[in-house]
């Protein structure tokens, strides 16, 4: 903390130190003597420099920080090669450091924020431009720079000055000069492709940082450009123009990224709403719609892993995670473990801190979820496989009926026919005559009881003409009294007509039934008044809730009895 304030005062105090300087001389100082232009001296450099420090606070393991602050103390310390300066110290930094600010932004936007450059080509630009900042328009003409012999009778001493050479000096400053100038363009178009090459939501937090800092190489791109015929730096009426861009350029990239300070408390405040709205335990599918809302992606899909290596919505319903162009996926873990999996647009990754933090405050709300979600497809899956379980049962229920009525029951029927032949060819009134006679009602009684076995285990007018078709067949074979008041005219599921059917024929087995079966609001409704519960009761209900039904037992209005309410959908 003391650091950081150390550095703010040093540089409050360069900034003020250096407008006392230059008002020895204030025709060879580019803002001159104009107070709006002073001003604006000193808020650039004040500006960056105080951003810089707040930023070195903020991001530690970043050098952006630093880096702008020494573009805001090289602001200031580009006045100090003013003959006015008064000391042979500040003239020899002024004119050692006067050119290295413009490397110094370039560097500190191109690595906004996390302190590193993109690629290899914008280092070899960035050494390319400090050497010519300060090797050649610094330290080179330093050295053979000699004020007093080379016509400024009132500098102060140059304190590196070996030698006296207005030739090399002229030289170097024209090598420097377009050395400086390329490196400003390239730079100056890096920054803009980094731009443009960005992800929307990384453009947007970079945008403010990279326009002004496009600006400021322009400027002063501009400015050595303009002065090239010259063979130096000056402050005619254009430099003074480009100085003052460079000065709203410096001072808006700063007051950018103080903008990205906003935006980030923008979003922690939409992260708090988001853990207050997860406090209130959202309905099924609302962590997804929080989050969606919070990070800004209305087609966010949240996905839990399964045991099948499969994914399922927080209905348990399966859902697909495949990404597509513009999309990515977030892994939220939980102990090492991958409890959900968000896929979402790929620009939301522009700003991982914000994903991470939206992440982390709804981990417990995933957790939950998770849970819950797999819970349901748990459920899905072993209300599937009772389905598919009835099914099997009822087919192979249909295919035993099958067998017994065109199997064994023709054999009998058949072995019936050849006793009767048998009888008429023999003496009716001999013994053979009367054994073959018991033997045949025998095998009709054997064949009716078997016919009654196949219809039992299914009903063959249940297959062929439907479930009215077989209640009604039921109540003219059945002991106890069927009475059908009516039921559906339209032919059902097989798994459908079967459970209805069972339903009714198992509440005959007790006594009398009164049985009305309608098909409403897309659901088969089976009401069945009668003087008993069935005694397979646990056994129906498994098979109707196989089909997501219902069947309940309660008693009858009036005069005792129940009554059985089976409500079955007819999808």
């Amino acid at each position: 903390m003391m650091t950081g304030l150390a550095v703010l005062v040093c540089g409050f105090a360069t900034g003020v130190g250096t407008v006392v300087l230059v008002q020895n001389n204030p025709g060879d100082w580019v803002a001159g003597d104009s107070a709006g232009a002073v001003l604006a001296f000193l808020l650039a450099g004040w500006i960056a420099v105080t951003v810089g420090v707040v930023m070195s606070r903020r991001r530690p393991e970043s050098n952006f920080g630093p880096l702008l602050v020494a573009a805001g103390f090289t602001w200031f310390i580009a006045a100090w090669n003013n003959p006015g300066a008064g000391s042979s110290v500040v003239f020899t930094i002024g004119l050692v450091f006067y050119a290295v600010g413009l490397p110094l932004v370039a560097h500190a936007a191109l690595s906004y924020p996390g302190g590193r450059l993109g690629n290899r080509l914008e280092l070899g630009a960035l050494v390319v431009t400090y050497g010519g900042a300060v090797v050649l328009l610094g330290v080179g003409q330093a050295l053979v720079f000699d004020p007093t012999e080379q016509g400024c009778g009132f500098c102060p001493d140059n304190l590196l000055s070996v030698a006296s050479a207005p030739e090399v000096v002229a030289s170097v400053n024209r090598a420097g000069m377009w050395i400086v100038l390329s490196g400003a363009v390239v730079l100056a178009l890096l920054a803009g492709w980094r731009l443009i090459s960005s992800t929307p939501a990384a453009r947007r937090g970079k945008a403010p940082v990279l326009l002004p800092a496009i600006a400021f190489l322009g400027a002063g791109a501009a400015s050595y450009g303009h002065s090239l015929s010259r063979g130096t730096l000056a402050n005619d009426a254009f430099d003074r123009l480009m100085w003052q861009v460079q000065a709203a350029a410096l001072a808006l990239l700063a007051l950018g990224v103080a903008f990205g300070w906003v935006r980030a408390r923008r979003a922690r405040s939409a992260v708090a709403e988001l853990v207050v709205d997860l406090s209130e335990s959202p309905p099924q599918g609302g962590l997804r719609d929080s989050l969606a809302g919070t990070l800004g992606d209305p087609g966010l899909v949240v996905g839990y892993p399964i045991g099948d290596g499969g994914h399922v919505d927080a209905r348990g319903d399966p859902v697909e995670l495949a990404t597509s162009a513009g999309q990515a996926t977030t892994a939220v873990l939980h102990a090492d473990e991958t409890i959900a999996l968000l896929r979402h647009r790929a620009d939301l990754l522009g700003d991982p801190r914000l994903v991470q933090e939206v992440v982390s405050a709804a981990g417990l709300a995933f957790q939950n979820e998770r849970l819950q979600a797999v819970a349901r497809a748990q459920l899905d899956e072993v209300r599937t496989s009772r389905t598919r379980l009835v099914a099997v049962s009822d087919g192979e229920r249909r295919r035993l009926e099958r067998d017994l009525h065109d199997g064994a029951q023709q054999s009998l029927i058949g072995l019936m026919l050849a006793l009767r032949l048998m009888r008429s060819r023999i003496d009716p009134d001999g013994d053979l005559a009367t054994a073959v006679a018991e033997a045949e009602t025998e095998m009709r009684r054997a064949v009716d009881e078997l016919r009654e076995l196949a219809s039992g285990i299914h009903p063959c007018v249940l297959s062929d003409l439907g479930l009215s078709a077989a209640i009604e067949s039921l109540a003219e074979g059945a002991t106890s009294r069927i009475s059908l008041v009516r039921a559906p005219d339209v032919r059902l599921s097989p798994a459908l007509e079967t459970a209805a059917y069972l339903v009714v024929a198992e509440a005959a087995k007790v006594g009398t039934v009164t049985v009305n079966a309608v098909r409403t609001g897309g659901m088969l409704v089976v009401d069945i008044d009668g003087i008993g519960a069935p005694a397979r009761l646990v056994d129906l209900q498994d098979r109707v809730g196989a089909l997501d039904g219902t069947l309940t037992v309660e008693p009858a209005p009036g005069a005792g009895g129940v009554r059985i309410r089976a409500e079955i959908p007819c999808a």
